[in-house]
């Protein structure tokens, strides 16, 4: 095992699999003179020259059809958005022709292209660069997508998402790029899309989040452990599918569930969690499913409004408490 920051272990991953397959390329805005936006792909260029590590303009639509179109073509490539905020201009593409050509061709052409980037909120950014999109996208059929929590999470999802024959979004963290973790030192390590993590073990309630939130949940877990409540915490980290089978696992355990995730509460991630398991697993409730959400309105500037916003351990552990009737 080694230590490594998160934007090292996606630039492993990338270049892993650009060694291992030389139909994979890298192409989206300052990826290859400026090293990445956030450094992501830093001494790429340099390893893998012009041809495979493209600098694009400031064209999301553009640049994503032409990797859409490499794709139906035969190649393998990874279109990096600054911001997944910039994808809507893009969306259509997404959408429209990388989730349904396959379909639409009657099986004649796949997709296996990965969009990736910063998702969620970053900071004082305000309304139009802090969303969070991964429940827009998973509610299409025909793409899958991810959002690691660690470094170790985020190479494994990403080097299957690179071969996986069908379109794939890596939805990352701004604020976790430098954020440090161990990840196997082996270079076919892989984590299969569809699987969720179970990051601490408990038998009282059942905490799930997936991204930076993962890390909130954690605190909450060790502040509820001091008042005698053992959390069990899993990362659902795929998006679309979802890991149903680890889940209800984990209910059958501990008979309660409280779900953690920035994004707004109307049709969120933690809506259809809470709907599928409790269809899935009511018998084993033993009190409703609580979510924990970003507030429903767009994201303020000032610090303050911020950290309202978004959920917290004290909001956390305010649910626990109430599915534990404490």
């Amino acid at each position: 095992m080694r230590e490594i920051q998160f934007r090292e272990a996606l630039r492993e991953a990338m270049s892993e699999e650009m060694r291992r397959d030389d139909r994979v390329f890298l192409m989206g805005e300052e990826v290859a003179e400026y090293n990445g936006a956030y450094k992501v792909s830093q001494g790429m260029l340099a390893e893998f020259g012009p041809e495979r590590v493209i600098d694009t303009p400031i064209a999301e639509l553009g640049f994503s059809g032409i990797g859409v179109g490499a794709a139906m073509m035969g190649l393998r490539p990874i279109v990096e958005f600054m911001t997944f905020n910039f994808s809507l201009v893009a969306i259509d593409q997404i959408i429209n022709n990388a989730a349904k050509m396959y379909q639409m061709s009657g099986g004649q052409y796949s997709v296996p292209i990965v969009f990736r980037g910063a998702s969620q909120s970053a900071g004082q950014l305000a309304a139009t660069h802090s969303q969070s999109f991964e429940a827009w996208y998973a509610s299409t059929p025909g793409l899958k997508v991810v959002s690691a929590a660690t470094p170790k999470d985020a190479k494994g999802l990403l080097k299957s998402a690179i071969r996986d024959p069908n379109p794939v979004l890596v939805m990352e963290s701004e604020q976790m790029y430098g954020m440090k973790g161990e990840v196997p030192d082996v270079e076919e390590f892989l984590i299969p899309l569809g699987t969720a993590d179970v990051k601490r073990a408990g038998t009282d309630v059942t905490i799930l989040s997936y991204g930076k939130m993962v890390h909130v949940a954690l605190e909450a877990c060790e502040a509820l452990a001091k008042d005698g409540v053992n959390a069990e915490m899993i990362d659902i980290r795929s998006l679309r599918p979802i890991d149903y089978d680890t889940i209800i696992g984990s209910l059958k355990k501990t008979n309660r569930m409280v779900i953690v995730d920035e994004a707004p509460p109307q049709c969120s991630i933690a809506s259809e969690i809470s709907y599928m398991t409790q269809r899935k697993a009511f018998d084993y409730l033993d009190a409703p499913i609580v979510r924990v959400n970003g507030r429903d309105t767009p994201m303020a500037y000032a610090g303050v409004l911020v950290e309202e916003y978004l959920p917290n351990v004290k909001r956390i552990v305010e649910a626990v408490n109430q599915v534990t009737y404490r």
